[in-house]
């Protein structure tokens, strides 16, 4: 069985900074790209960043570029998003996700329907 589990969120200030960790079991191999990605109240998900297999290679959404770092120790089954200046509107559901078709993130890595397993998520609210 497959399991995705996010933990880490909190309540901060706008300014602050948090680390939300994922931990992945139940999937044969390591050959997998895994990303981030978010979802406010009424909206959409939003691809947050995406790391290969190794994770040697990283993309992130413009919105959060130089701001948020996606890393994958030894390319593992760990994941984790350092976010930093964080802003009242990335208020969201935080949830990590595996691309098990795909151990790059190509140009679509931000669609949703690329990944297969997800997470349950951590919820990350920034106050102003």
């Amino acid at each position: 069985q497959v399991q995705l589990s996010e933990s880490g969120g909190d309540s901060v200030q706008a300014g602050g900074s948090l680390r939300l960790s994922c931990i992945v079991s139940g999937l044969p191999s390591d050959y997998y790209a895994m990303g981030w990605f978010r979802q406010a109240p009424g909206q959409g998900r939003e691809g947050v960043a995406c790391i290969s297999w190794s994770g040697r290679s990283a993309t992130y959404a413009d919105s959060v570029r130089e701001r948020f770092t996606i890393t994958r120790p030894d390319g593992g089954y760990r994941l984790y998003l350092q976010m930093t200046n964080l802003k009242p509107e990335e208020t969201a559901m935080y949830y990590c996700a595996a691309d098990t078709g795909s151990g790059f993130c190509s140009g679509s890595w931000s669609q949703v329907r690329k990944y297969k397993f997800w997470g349950q998520g951590t919820q990350v609210t920034v106050s102003s």
